[in-house]
């Protein structure tokens, strides 16, 4: 065991959504700040022809097995890599509804309350849209929440043929939106490490290590504080301290490396006195729609466009639906970087056409109907296994939108009589066990220590310098992306931070 001879004031885990925005928060105190992060920077490459390097050789799924309900194997669709998976998220960047903040009834059970509510969230949502460049245009929307100020950036245009479609979307009575984007100059999306470690790292009190897998963190007896976290460094075993430690590795990993940190004081894993730890799992119900179209496009344009006209039910459906954006231009990698692949998919049921004539004679469209928390839902470490406990849920809502949207699609051009509507692969139509796009909910956070992990600061209720910073704290998870407010949270929860460090 080496035992590094530097002493920290804080520790973060994990460089993603909520690891890469907290250090950006942190950076300018001062205090001395250690990242660790398990991949390394990715490396500079044009990899945007299609699909097949990042799905069919499976470009971007991590090097290791887990272990589904049955003990099957698979490997995760997950990334690492400095900035995590906002280095292959599509860069929508959407703010959560002032009521998915509430309590709300699905016809399979209940989407639960947060205790924070949309008010304690806006200004962080504004200071994130603001690091982030995020792209938009208020007043569309229906659904769209208050907010206390404009977008930073105006909105990118609609591609002529998204136009078009907005057009005769509208002239249904429906409400075509922009489509909030995180981007920086030439339309290249924005992220966590652009935006989050890079600028952190001109602060000669922040050290980066990559290549630094996270193993375990170790308590003082009595367990009520963290002392070290023990990571792995080609091959050998490390030990940092530190005052103060952040885990923000993702929902899945976040929880396990809690639940393998168990310890005598602490013998179902650290601040998991109330067994909520890797429970309540959730990461949407998502169906990829491909409409084949009678003109042509470049296949490489921005997705720039959302409806949420049925996302809180439609007619004589009382219970929400969800949320529809398009994908973009089918030839970007971005697109791909949520779901399962919408042309691999695509080219199995119409083997006769090649990926090139699919994609510019194709809209893509991704589909999101809310998850809902349940405790069987789980992650489980078992030795050296991960296990991730899913069976979906909310099959109705989320079937009941893909058939309205087929039928919206039908009416806008009488040209789809062709329209290959592409469910992903399960009979139901759920997203594969393994992507695990816009996982959140494995550490929800409460004011009660019996029936959550965090207190509302994200910091566990059991250990006092032990914080969780990414999707894990979520409740519930709305049909929106996490990511803009895994980034919210990490800048008020980094506030709270800049508090206690003085």
């Amino acid at each position: 065991m080496i035992i590094d001879d530097q002493y920290y004031n804080i520790i973060i885990i994990g460089t993603g959504a909520g690891g890469g925005t907290l250090v950006h928060k942190l950076a300018p105190t001062g205090k001395k700040i250690l990242v660790l992060e398990r991949g390394n920077f990715l490396p500079p490459e044009n990899k945007n022809l299609s699909d097949t390097e990042i799905f069919k050789r499976e470009r971007y799924h991590a090097p290791e097995q887990w272990y589904d309900n049955a003990g099957e194997p698979f490997h995760p669709q997950t990334n690492y890599s400095v900035g995590g998976n906002t280095k292959i998220y599509s860069g929508a960047l959407l703010r959560m509804r002032e009521r998915d903040f509430e309590e709300v009834k699905h016809q399979e059970g209940i989407s639960r309350e947060w205790p924070l509510k949309y008010q304690d969230f806006e200004p962080y949502y504004t200071e994130a849209e603001k690091l982030y460049r995020v792209h938009g245009k208020q007043g569309d929307d229906p659904t769209e929440p208050y907010r206390s100020e404009d977008y930073p950036h105006p909105p990118v245009s609609h591609e002529s043929q998204i136009l078009s479609i907005c057009d005769r979307i509208s002239k249904q009575g429906l409400h075509p939106a922009h489509l909030p984007l995180g981007l920086q100059e030439k339309e290249v999306k924005t992220d966590a490490e652009v935006k989050g470690i890079v600028p952190a790292l001109s602060y000669p009190n922040v050290t980066l290590k990559t290549d630094a897998k996270a193993v375990c963190l170790h308590t003082n007896p009595s367990g009520v504080e963290v002392k070290a976290v023990q990571v792995e460094i080609d091959g050998q075993s490390h030990l940092f301290f530190a005052d103060i430690f952040v885990v923000a590795c993702g929902a899945i990993k976040s929880a396990a490396l809690l639940l393998r940190s168990a310890n005598g004081s602490h013998p179902k894993g650290i601040g998991n006195s109330s067994d909520q730890v890797g429970r309540n799992f959730m990461k949407q119900q998502m169906t990829a729609v491909v409409q084949l179209t009678p003109t042509a496009n470049s296949g490489l344009f921005q997705r720039t466009l959302y409806i949420n006209d049925f996302y809180w039910g439609y007619g004589d459906y009382p219970y929400p639906m969800g949320h529809i954006q398009n994908s973009g231009g089918l030839f970007q990698d971005v697109i791909f970087a949520e779901s399962p692949p919408i042309l691999s998919i695509l080219a199995k049921l119409l083997p006769g056409f090649g990926l090139r004539q699919l994609a510019t004679r194709s809209i893509g469209w991704w589909l999101q109907t809310e998850d809902l928390p349940t405790p069987n839902n789980r992650v489980r470490a078992v030795g050296s296994k991960l296990y991730l406990d899913y069976t979906p849920n909310n099959a109705e809502a989320h079937d009941r939108l893909v058939y309205r949207w087929q039928d919206v699609l039908k009416a806008v051009d009488s040209n789809t009589s062709g329209t290959v509507f592409s469910r992903n692969i399960h009979p139901r139509g759920e997203v594969p066990i393994q992507v695990v796009a816009h996982q959140c909910g494995t550490c929800l956070f409460g004011s009660d220590p019996a029936t959550s992990v965090l207190d509302l600061n994200c910091r566990t209720h059991d250990v006092d310098n032990l914080y969780v910073v990414d999707g894990s704290f979520f409740p519930s998870s709305s049909a929106v992306s996490p990511a803009l407010t895994i980034m919210a949270n990490a800048l008020r929860v980094g506030e709270h931070l800049i508090e206690r460090l003085g």
